[in-house]
């Protein structure tokens, strides 16, 4: 339910929560937060912590009592036993009843926290109880308690009884949709992976799970009335570049009766599933089922390309039929009060080339195209309300003119929401590429296919969903945030797990955690227990954050003109303890802590990992190999951009791949890469491992950006080039016939005498419009 029409009590409750203030307290006045100097280890961070005297132990066996046929306090109860059982090993039985309880779980009409959601745990020498006035903050508060029993130790020293510090918490919300979108569209998720992800998501206290369920590229839900949706909009061709390479359809989608069982499962721990219908664009997977939906009536076949495609819903009553029968549907499955309808990326050529399309634009007395995106989004908006639903809809809904009905969902920055908020519509933040989790954490080699937009811990730590540009009053309509994550080039579960873990851990502190007690070092402190539970939860969440960084004092070429280098080693969040060895083995707890750059003598093989102080490794081992084959090397992410141009993507050789593989860093605009600062002394060829990827990207309006070098033979060739893309050609490779080559394969070429640092800019010039060619290293090699 949205902000508008709650009653002025309420809605100053949910205004109080985005801005940190208690319901209650004078406006103004900061939050109460005792012991913010050492706050429990929880995350999300809690609003309110008293200290208490003593402590309390918790051994196994003992009991958590629920009030007799509660179910949902029994929920929370098993809930919480699970997770401790599972994390560190102990043994919790649950019964009704108090006597005898060390842990009392309960409903409480007049619990000290009024807010919703909203719980109280108070530990004592006794025992600990956890009172809420709903079901939600119960879950909640079972959910923290969780936590304060798994806390970080040493290795071997997490498992069994537990102590914990006597302490009275007192917490609710800062705002009430704390969401995050999976995309099933692009690659399908298993329902087992959705569910850990929910499961993920109770214990962070995140109660929105947006499923974009359809696009371009597939149609995952199962729709009674239409049922070539899914059996043939759910599957699609993969593109291949390989020779005589078949390959397989890909995809897959839910039946209705899995929706239910998912529905079910989150509601359970309090998370509502929002579904997303994407209208009117991104529809080519509808169309490849059901043409006469489409503008034209042709079938297109379900696409293979990411980015934008332009296949629209004709604006006809045949296609409002389908579209609310649809709904129909979806609505049966789907109790959200919110229904997303995307709007986003709509290409209106389709509809400027229709007679039809424009005559019925006239006929509805709009001004263009635009506009007639809002009447449809206006229409299907009016469908839902009466149906007691409301709509969502990408910031893109805005051009023509804010459809009436509209929640606002703002990705292209904030300025769609601060619009919006402004003329009195509900929003949610999710803006790109802050809260994009497709984007890389780093621009380490070692991580995986995604945007190159750099995302990190910090930044979405430090992003805050409350828009400085809004007064008190539009800051009402704000409902919170939630972060995407696309899913083009997520292609399995490991994929989106590395995406996910550990940032939904700095989104859920943002969107739950007073903004004035958020504290990025205290953060960083209360990670390390965290990651311990994901690792006996069987999560392998990234280590971006914490990954040891190399740093050699004046570059490589500095190093091979030695013989000798000074390294530094760091990580990017700067926290933990860094351990290195230089004889080959695995850095341990009794490693040789870096305290300082080391000045090593070529060739070496310098490991280092990171620790937190109680032992526990925060990231797996990085390796470093200090010799003359290695320094003159340089992988596909430490190549740059030819000028004018950008690395925008790291992709895989395969776009449906099922395993983790090879990745490359592309700009889709220009095949062509700058090799920076080559120390050529004694150099006499360069080995290019290149690759040949699928060319399989919707560019819409940008395609004619493409550009395309001159080519002298039959497939083109890699072209060399010293001193920038302007220099001379210092050599000429043929590339192979895609019809005979693997799709991964070297290139050498002889390179001229020549001394000193030179870029060396390398460039393919086969047709930009077959395989898109790619490079996974360069290597220099040097007279003995």
């Amino acid at each position: 339910m949205g902000v508008r029409g709650l009653g002025k009590r309420t809605a100053m409750a949910v205004l109080a929560m985005a801005l940190g203030a208690p319901l209650g307290a004078p406006w103004g006045l900061p939050l109460v937060a005792s012991a913010a100097d050492a706050p429990p280890p929880l995350i999300p961070l809690a609003a309110q912590v008293s200290p208490g005297q003593g402590t309390f132990t918790l051994p196994a066996g003992a009991v958590i009592g629920v009030p007799a046929g509660d179910a949902q306090a029994r929920f929370a109860a098993l809930q919480l036993a699970d997770l401790v059982r599972r994390v560190r090993g102990l043994d919790l039985m649950v019964r009704e009843g108090r006597q005898g309880a060390a842990i009392t779980l309960a409903l409480q009409a007049d619990a000290p926290v009024a807010q919703a959601e909203g719980y109280t745990l108070e530990v004592t020498g006794g025992g600990v109880r956890v009172t809420a006035r709903d079901e939600a903050g119960l879950y909640y508060g079972a959910m923290s308690l969780a936590q304060l029993l798994t806390p970080e130790g040493a290795p071997g020293a997490d498992q069994g009884p537990v102590t914990i510090a006597a302490q009275a918490i007192r917490d609710w919300p800062r705002f009430p949709w704390r969401g995050l979108m999976l995309d099933v569209a692009r690659h399908f998720q298993p329902l087992d992976s959705v569910k850990a992800l929910v499961d993920q998501m109770a214990a962070h206290k995140l109660n929105r799970l947006h499923l974009h369920l359809t696009d371009d590229q597939g149609w995952r839900l199962e729709i009674k009335h239409y049922p070539e949706l899914t059996k043939v909009g759910a599957w699609r061709t993969p593109p291949s570049v390989g020779p005589g390479q078949a390959t397989p359809p890909y995809g897959g989608f839910y039946t209705q009766d899995q929706i239910r069982d998912l529905v079910a499962y989150a509601a359970a721990r309090h998370v509502t599933v929002v579904p997303e219908i994407d209208m009117p664009g991104h529809g080519q997977a509808v169309m490849a089922a059901y043409p006469k939906i489409g503008v034209t009536g042709a079938r297109p076949p379900v696409a293979v390309d990411w980015g934008v495609n332009p296949y629209l819903f004709n604006v006809d009553e045949a296609s409002f039929t389908f579209i609310q029968t649809v709904l129909d549907e979806v609505m049966a499955l789907f109790p959200s009060t919110y229904i997303h309808v995307g709007g986003d990326e709509a290409l209106k050529d389709e509809w400027k080339a229709s007679p039809q399309v424009q005559a019925r634009m006239r006929a509805l007395g709009l001004k263009d195209e635009n506009a007639l995106q809002t009447w449809f989004i206006e229409r299907v908006g009016q469908y839902l309300a009466a149906h007691g639903r409301r709509m969502i809809g990408w910031d893109e809904i805005l051009e023509g003119g804010i459809p009436p009905t509209a929640t606002i969902m703002s990705w292209r920055g904030i300025k769609g929401a601060v619009d919006a908020a402004r003329m009195n519509h509900d929003v949610i933040l999710s803006p790109a590429p802050t809260l994009y989790l497709d984007s890389l954490q780093s621009r380490r080699n070692d991580e995986p296919s995604g945007r190159l937009a750099i995302v990190t811990l910090a930044d979405i730590y430090a992003y805050d969903a409350l828009p400085a540009e809004l007064d008190a009053e539009q800051a009402r309509h704000v409902l919170g945030g939630q972060g995407n994550l696309w899913t083009e080039y997520m292609m399995t579960p490991w994929h989106v797990t590395h995406a996910i873990y550990p940032r939904i851990d700095a989104l859920a502190e943002g969107l739950w955690s007073p903004k004035d007690r958020r504290d990025w070092r205290g953060f960083l402190a209360r990670l390390p227990a965290q990651l311990a539970r994901y690792r006996h939860l069987g999560l392998d969440a990234a280590d971006s954050a914490f990954a040891v960084d190399f740093t050699v004092e004046g570059g490589p070429n500095a190093a091979l003109a030695d013989g000798a280098a000074t390294v530094a080693l760091s990580n990017q969040a700067g926290f933990g303890v860094i351990r290195y060895t230089t004889d080959g083995g695995a850095p341990t707890p009794a490693s040789p802590r870096y305290e300082a750059p080391l000045r090593l003598t070529l060739p070496v093989l310098l490991n280092a990992a990171v620790f937190s102080d109680t032992g526990q490794r925060l990231a797996a081992p990085r390796r470093y190999e200090l010799s003359a084959e290695a320094l003159r090397t340089r992988q596909s992410g430490e190549l740059a951009a030819c000028p004018e141009g950008e690395m925008g993507l790291r992709i895989p050789l395969t776009p449906d791949a099922t395993t983790r593989g090879p990745v490359f860093n592309v700009n889709l605009f220009d095949a062509c890469w700058v090799y920076p600062k080559a120390r050529l002394d004694g150099v006499t060829a360069l080995t290019v491992q290149a690759a040949r990827l699928p060319r399989n990207y919707g560019l819409a309006h940008d395609a004619v950006k493409v550009r395309s070098h001159p080519a002298t033979t039959p497939n083109g060739e890699l072209v060399v080039r010293v001193d920038g893309c302007d220099g001379p050609v210092a050599a000429t490779v043929p590339l192979p016939s895609p019809a005979k080559a693997p799709v991964q394969f070297p290139l050498t070429a002889r390179l001229p005498a020549v001394a000193g640092e030179h870029d060396l800019c390398l460039t393919y010039t086969a047709s930009i419009h077959g395989p898109l060619y790619a490079i996974g290293s360069v290597s220099l090699q040097a007279q003995p």
